[in-house]
C-alpha cells in the first residue's frame, strides 16, 4: 500500500514537473495547429549540450571509479539491449498486419536509448536527492549500439531468407514450365535447365562494423562519448560548473517541448499502421524497464551497485531512441516504415517512459531500499 501511494504521489508530481509539463505542452500546441517551431539547428544544439553535460559528469566520475564495479552493469546493459530486440522479434512481429521488417525496426528503436529520457531520469533523481553512480552515463552506448546492431542483423537475416525462398520458388516454377513445354513436343526425354540464382551467400552477409561505425558517428553518441572522454582525460570542472551544469534544466525543458510537438505530429502517422504498434508502445517501456530493474538488482546485490544506478539502468531500457536510432535504422533497414517505428516511439513510448516509467522505477527502488 505504501508503494502504491508513493508511486501515485510521484506520478502526480511528475505530471507537474517541468519535464513532462513541457512535453504535454508541446503536444497540446501542436494539436491545436499552432505554428510554433523551434529551429532544427537550435534543437541539435540543445541535444548536444545535454549529452555533453551528461558525458562530462560521467567522465569525471569514471576517473575515480572502480572499473571492476562498472563491468557487471555494462555487461547487463549489452544483454538488455539485445534481449529487448529479440522480445520484439518474437512478439510484435508475430501480430496480424505487422510487417516483419517494421516490427524488427520498432524493437531496435525501443532497445536503443533516448538521450532526452535518460537526461530526464537523471534530473528527477537529482531533484529527489537519490544518489547514483555518475558513471552510469557510460552505460548508454553499451545498450544503444548492441540493440541497433541486433535489429539490423535480424532484419538482414530475414530479408536474405525471403530472397532465398523467392529464388527457390522461381527456380522450381521455371523448371516445371520448361519440362512441360519439352514434354508436349512429343517423343524424346524431357530435359529442363535450371539457372543458378545470382548472388551467393557472401553478398547477403551482414557486416557488423559499418553498423557500429554508423552508430558511433551519430550526433547523440558522438556528443556523449566526447563528453566522457573530455571528463576523463581533462580537467573540465571550471567550464562544467559555470556553463554546462547551470543550463541543463532549462535546455531539457525546451527539448521536451520540441519532443511534444514531434509526438503530436507522429500520431497522425501512427494511425496509418496497425493498432498493434500502439499496444506495443504502451507496454514495452514498462516491461523493458522492469526487466532491466531486475538485472540491476542482481548487480546491486553482487557488486553494491546503488539503487539509484538500478533506476538509471531501468530508465535507459524503458526509453526508445529519438536521436541516434532513427537515422541508423533508416540506413540499416530501408524496407521498414518510419511511421511505424518512429511514430510508436515518439508519440507513445517516450511519454509512457517519462510519465509512468521513471516514477515507477524510483518508487520500486525506494520501497526496496526501505
Amino acid at each position: 500500500m505504501d508503494f502504491l501511494s508513493g508511486f501515485l504521489m510521484r506520478f502526480l508530481a511528475q505530471l507537474q514537473s517541468p519535464t513532462l509539463g513541457f512535453l504535454i505542452g508541446g503536444m497540446v500546441v501542436a494539436s491545436l495547429g499552432s505554428r510554433l517551431a523551434i529551429p532544427d539547428a537550435a534543437y541539435k544544439f540543445i541535444v548536444f549540450m545535454l549529452l555533453m553535460k551528461v558525458g562530462l559528469t560521467g567522465g569525471q566520475e569514471i576517473r575515480n571509479a572502480n572499473l571492476v564495479d562498472m563491468l557487471v552493469p555494462a555487461v547487463f546493459a549489452v544483454a538488455i539491449g539485445i534481449i529487448i530486440v529479440f522480445i520484439g522479434r518474437h512478439t510484435l512481429c508475430k501480430l496480424p498486419n505487422v510487417k516483419t521488417e517494421d516490427g524488427i525496426a520498432t524493437a531496435g528503436l525501443f532497445g536503443a536509448v533516448s538521450g532526452s529520457t535518460f537526461a530526464a531520469g537523471l534530473t528527477l533523481l537529482e531533484t529527489d536527492g537519490i544518489p547514483y553512480e555518475a558513471w552510469t552515463a557510460a552505460l548508454y552506448p553499451f545498450m544503444d549500439i548492441p540493440a541497433l546492431v541486433t535489429a539490423i542483423v535480424l532484419a538482414s537475416i530475414y530479408t536474405s531468407k525471403q530472397r532465398a525462398a523467392a529464388d527457390e520458388a522461381l527456380g522450381k516454377e521455371e523448371y516445371l514450365s520448361k519440362e512441360e513445354y519439352l514434354g508436349n513436343q512429343g517423343g524424346g526425354t524431357a530435359v529442363a535447365y535450371r539457372s543458378k540464382p545470382q548472388g551467393g551467400t557472401s553478398s547477403n552477409r551482414v557486416r557488423i562494423w559499418p553498423i557500429v561505425k554508423e552508430s558511433l558517428q551519430g550526433s547523440a553518441l558522438s556528443a556523449l562519448l566526447l563528453g566522457i572522454a573530455l571528463g576523463l582525460l581533462t580537467q573540465p570542472e571550471r567550464v562544467y560548473d559555470t556553463f554546462f551544469d547551470p543550463l541543463f534544466r532549462g535546455l531539457l525543458s525546451v527539448l521536451m517541448l520540441v519532443m511534444g510537438m514531434e509526438a503530436a505530429a507522429r500520431l497522425g502517422e501512427l494511425r496509418k499502421v496497425a493498432q498493434w504498434y500502439t499496444l506495443y508502445a504502451l507496454i514495452a517501456p514498462l516491461l523493458h524497464g522492469l526487466i532491466a530493474f531486475g538485472f540491476g538488482m542482481i548487480a546491486h546485490v553482487t557488486t553494491g551497485f546503488s539503487l539509484g544506478g538500478v533506476v538509471v539502468l531501468a530508465v535507459i531500457a524503458a526509453s526508445s531512441s529519438d536521436i541516434s536510432g532513427p537515422p541508423t535504422l533508416r540506413a540499416g533497414i530501408p524496407a521498414a516504415n518510419p511511421s511505424a517505428y518512429i511514430g510508436s516511439s515518439t508519440a507513445i513510448g517516450t511519454p509512457v517512459a517519462i510519465a509512468l516509467g521513471i516514477p515507477l522505477f524510483i518508487a520500486l527502488a525506494q520501497a526496496l531500499g526501505g
